[in-house]
């Protein structure tokens, strides 16, 4: 269906510089496979799938879709009605101003008759859990709804191949698998399904695992062979789905242990190994602070104080109030954030979780109800607003859009440049930011901002609000587009920025195991407010309530989950890879031989 020949592209950057994305690509990908595209960003991963339906034309070598050349225009149309692509940004592909029509704009140029157009659909938004969105415009949905419509506009035109560009990043748990579930079915019935992915555990579910690294194929194979070899995915800036980590570590105890890709699949090998029966929660009969499973981040750190920095009280907002087109985001809002703490904010899309996070430098003014960041009241007219941002700096779910400089270093330098900071300073702060999010200050200081991947915008994007050196920073879903790697090396920094400085961290996020890794508290929100707050271990020991709301566990919680069905005497409240392969390892024991029975 699909097949590159020695396929090369480079950018051409102003100046006569280049950018070699791809390196002499050769690949097929069978009719009706199933492949997931991963690597670290800035891999080539999103450049090779604009390849695919002839967005983009190699530089050198030839891309084939179902036997047509791409670089045949005669044939434009009937690869592009082949191929379908959806991208890493929903933004970047909804043309219309409802979205029924933007759903229907692709079939109907295919010239579908009205009668179907209806029906396609209908079925689309049916698929993607839109269609009481219908009739709403897509610009004042959440992130995550207008990825869906992006779906589902691509599902309605039926292709043969669906190329997904990081798809899923933006969506809730729930969404997420309704994704993956729809993807399941389109392959059983025969569509090539190519995924780019950041997502291991979603990478797990294909036939086929790619792996790109600087623009050529380092690693191709099944799943379960791939993922064997962790240390050359870490290398290569990736890692392991949980599941098949913990194989690997069950493997010094149970070597002939197979690696397991879900966690009923872990479950179902290492059960027969494992000491049956019930098993205490963790950290019964221990304080907080002893138990040996609490994860650092969240155990025996100093200076954290009780003071709220930002209260928030009955906070209501409307989008196109007085109108037909009238929205509420927020319901009367109670919300907290500590001095010194990790605040995870989660919930369902369209919760109001962003609506939230933008009142709290500001940016959004109270319609009703109060927001106070320490003294400041910010619904009062008489308010300086622009001190409230300089206490709380404001990273947006989709950063790279607020990129406007030429060059990397200048968009990092243009708060400190602004605050009368002398030059020196400003080159401090610009290199110390960058490192904390992992771009390399000699490197990228003089790269063009637009010739930078996805996942390396957010990370410049992340370094200009850093460098402001605020007192509170509010993130919203900061891990999106980022690889593994970057994904482990954020979280680590934001961590140790929190420990070592002091630095209050706010964090909306569709990523269960990025707050079970680093949050001291959760807030979920549903329809518009606060329903549930606690610790980590507190939230996610209500696993009911969560999939009420459309949210999940993390990864770690779903396998001791698994085991325990299987009988298995795990505790209930592991959170994180980390804390069940302590548990697990010591409870192995190796399958007694026949000679031995």
């Amino acid at each position: 269906m699909l097949r590159l020949d020695g396929v090369y592209h480079t950018y051409s950057l102003p100046g006569g510089a280049t950018i070699d994305a791809l390196r002499g690509i050769s690949l097929t990908v069978a009719d009706g496979e199933r492949v997931a595209l991963v690597g670290a960003n800035g891999s080539g991963k999103s450049t090779l799938a604009r390849h695919l339906n002839g967005l983009l034309l190699p530089t050198r070598g030839d891309v084939y879709v179902n036997d047509i050349n791409t670089r045949d225009k005669a044939q434009l149309q009937a690869i592009r009605q082949t191929v379908g692509i959806i991208f890493q940004d929903p933004d970047n592909q909804l043309v219309a101003t409802v979205v029924e029509e933007d759903v229907a704009f692709g079939p109907e140029n295919l010239g579908v008759p009205h009668g179907e157009l209806h029906d396609r659909v209908t079925q689309a938004l049916d698929a993607v859990d839109l269609a009481a969105e219908r009739k709403r415009p897509p610009h004042l949905l959440s992130g995550g709804q207008r990825q869906r419509v992006a779906i589902a506009g691509i599902l309605a035109m039926r292709p043969r191949v669906i190329v997904l560009d990081e798809a899923t990043a933006m969506l809730d748990p729930r969404g997420r698998r309704d994704v993956l579930d729809i993807l399941a079915r389109l392959h059983d019935e025969g569509v090539t399904i190519v995924q780019v992915t950041h997502f291991m555990n979603e990478a797990a579910l294909a036939d086929r695992v790619i792996i790109l690294d600087a623009g050529q194929v380092a690693v191709d194979g099944p799943p379960a062979r791939v993922f064997e070899d962790r240390e050359r995915l870490l290398a290569l800036g990736l890692d392991v789905p949980a599941p098949a980590r913990l194989s690997l570590a069950a493997r010094r105890v149970l070597p002939d242990l197979p690696i397991a890709l879900t966690p009923e699949g872990f479950a179902t090998s290492v059960a027969p190994s494992l000491t049956p029966g019930p098993s205490p929660k963790m950290g019964e009969g221990k304080t907080t602070e002893d138990s040996f499973l609490l994860p650092l981040s969240r155990s025996g750190r100093g200076g954290r104080g009780e003071r709220d920095l930002i209260e928030v009280r009955g906070l209501e907002h409307v989008y196109l109030k007085g109108t037909p087109l009238a929205s509420a985001a927020l319901r009367g809002v109670d919300f907290d954030v500590r001095e010194g703490e990790i605040l995870g904010v989660v919930g369902a899309t369209g919760s109001g979780k962003s609506t939230l996070l933008q009142h709290l430098n500001g940016l959004l003014r109270p319609q009703a109800g109060r927001v106070r960041v320490l003294d400041l009241d910010l619904g009062h007219p008489k308010t300086d607003i622009r001190q409230a941002r300089r206490l709380v700096g404001l990273v947006f779910q989709n950063p790279e859009d607020g990129l406007f400089e030429q060059y990397v270093g200048d968009d990092i330098a243009f708060g400190p440049r602004n605050l009368g900071l002398d030059r020196a300073e400003v080159r401090e702060r610009v290199r110390e930011a960058m490192e904390l999010v992992g771009l390399d200050f000699d490197a990228f200081k003089d790269r063009l901002t637009f010739s930078l991947s996805g996942g390396q915008r957010r990370r410049v994007a992340l370094a200009g609000v850093l460098a402001l050196k605020p007192r509170v920073l509010v993130l919203d879903e900061p891990t999106a587009g980022l690889d593994p790697g970057a994904r482990a090396a954020l979280l680590k920094q934001l961590t140790r920025l929190n420990r070592e400085t002091g630095l209050t961290i706010v964090i909306a996020t569709h990523s269960m195991d990025d707050l079970a890794e680093i949050a001291d508290r959760i807030a979920i929100l549903a329809q518009g407010r606060v329903v549930l707050t606690g610790t980590p271990r507190e939230v996610f020991g209500q696993p009911e309530r969560l999939a009420e709301h459309h949210l999940g566990l993390p990864q770690a919680a779903e396998i001791a989950a698994a085991l325990r069905r299987h009988g298995c005497a795990i505790p209930a409240d592991i959170l994180t890879v980390d804390e069940a392969e302590r548990v697990l390892l010591p409870l192995l024991a190796p399958a007694p031989t026949p000679e031995a029975v």
